[in-house]
């Protein structure tokens, strides 16, 4: 079964007991993804080690050198 079939079977059991419907898969992916960044960066700062702040933060520090 599908992650999209799994959805309507589930949204179809919650309308026929007049519950609300689940969110739609996908919904919520980038509110997670910044929750286990911000709690890396938590652990990180708890453990005394500094906070790699990631990819673009490099990116721009490479850019902006001086020459």
């Amino acid at each position: 079964m599908s992650i999209t079939q799994q959805y309507l079977l589930d949204a179809h059991r919650a309308r026929s007991l007049g519950e609300t419907a689940p969110p739609a898969p996908g919904t919520h992916e980038w509110q997670v993804v910044r929750e286990w960044r911000d709690e890396r960066h938590f652990r990180a700062v708890l453990a005394g080690r500094p906070v790699r702040r990631g990819f673009r933060a490099a990116l721009v520090r490479w850019w902006r050198r001086p020459t």
